[in-house]
């Protein structure tokens, strides 16, 4: 792999990690200049359409990735082959478990994606002369431990209003993160009514009433059922509980 181009008007800063949405507040984020440039020799943007795997469940894990764009979805299959989302992924979220020989999840593209993928030795290596990047990997695990136990509270507590509430201002939280409460966010709905479902314990029909519920009282806008603009954000968020 060529040694990646620098930009003269911005010191040793590679010109792809330059225009990374994603990269200062992900795990390049405890990189300097220097080190971004040994970074980016091991890595590649790698594109993928909705619905390719990522990662299967307890499959061997030869690679991680940063996302830099989409929506990536975490699932758990039982023996009898039900499945469970557990967990969604945005930028800047780190794919993959470090250290794991296998993925505890099946890792898939809930979206249209780009990832930032590096080889499971090339971090490895990295990780072990940068205490600093180790120290952003758990930092980010540590924070999807908290997340995880929000959504328990949601799933065994929460109201199916809230829930639904609930989800709708996270799809808009990470479609803009520096948006302002004032801001009207928009964004795609990457998972279908059976999957939000699913990953709300409710029913198809329950999310469908609460959508047309939403947006009947002005919180949100929905144009070709997948496209969902947020007209009232302080309201949604007081609806999530």
């Amino acid at each position: 792999m060529t040694t990646p181009r620098k930009d003269i008007h911005n010191s040793d800063v590679p010109v792809l990690c330059q225009s990374c949405e994603a990269r200062h507040k992900g795990i390049c984020g405890a990189l300097d200049a220097e080190e971004l440039v040994a970074f980016a020799e091991h890595t590649r943007v790698v594109r993928h359409a909705a619905g390719d795997v990522l990662m299967y469940e307890k499959g061997a894990i030869d690679s991680y990735g940063n996302v830099m764009r989409g929506v990536v979805k975490l699932t758990k299959t039982l023996k009898d082959g039900r499945q469970q989302i557990v967990g969604l992924q945005f930028a800047p979220d780190f794919v993959g478990r470090l250290h794991a020989q296998e993925s505890p999840v099946r890792v898939e593209a809930s979206s249209d994606i780009e990832l930032c993928r590096i080889s499971k030795a090339a971090l490895q290596k990295l990780v072990a002369g940068k205490p600093a990047l180790e120290a952003r990997l758990l930092k980010q695990a540590l924070r999807e431990v908290d997340e995880a136990r929000e959504w328990m509270l949601a799933l065994g507590r929460k109201t199916a209003p809230e829930k639904v509430a609930g989800f709708l201002e996270m799809m808009a939280s990470h479609s803009d993160p520096s948006a302002e409460e004032s801001s009207r966010p928009s964004f795609e709905l990457s998972l279908t009514r059976a999957e939000i479902a699913d990953f709300l314990g409710l029913t198809i029909g329950t999310v469908s009433r609460e959508f047309s519920r939403l947006k009947r009282e002005g919180a949100i806008d929905i144009t070709s059922h997948r496209h969902v603009t947020v007209r009232d954000r302080q309201s949604l968020r007081r609806r999530s509980g």
